[in-house]
């Protein structure tokens, strides 16, 4: 009988013990994500070119150069998008895409606000430090409206 009480009690301590720590940790973890950032997205589609492959890696390292800090932090996230699987279909409409592109987006609150196809990428990949510095800019004036 002891050991029937005494399992239950422990058992009832450890299922609350449990709740309480996936609590804490959930509450930790939701002060660490800024509710305003900026999302910058490369998309592309299944077949890529070297080309489309430099303006991947063009876009990525003019983030991360320029923006070590606010990746850190959350406030930027970068994220290389493939249009051609299913789950993802749904930004060649949001965005009005029709190649491969590097797309800004304002979120606040949890919901974006605005966002900007960055075409001018085509135009400066043959130039990387012009790519660098027009990423950079676009990039620059989202941050300031956080």
């Amino acid at each position: 009988m002891r050991r029937k009480l005494l399992f239950m009690i422990l058992s009832f301590l450890f299922f609350f013990a449990v709740i309480f720590t996936l609590k804490c940790f959930s509450e930790e973890a939701a002060t660490f994500m800024p509710k305003n950032y900026v999302i910058a997205y490369y998309f592309h589609g299944t077949f890529r070119c070297p080309t489309c492959h430099k303006l991947e890696q063009y876009s990525k390292e003019a983030i991360e150069d320029n923006f070590k800090n606010e990746l850190t932090s959350g406030k930027i996230v970068f994220k290389t998008v493939n249009v051609d699987e299913k789950a993802n279909e749904h930004f060649v409409n949001d965005y009005q895409l029709y190649t491969k592109s590097l797309v800004i987006s304002l979120v606040r609150g949890g919901k974006e606000e605005k966002f900007k196809n960055l075409t001018k990428i085509w135009e400066y990949v043959g130039n990387k430090q012009r790519f660098y510095d027009y990423v950079r800019d676009e990039i620059a004036a989202f941050l300031k409206e956080l």
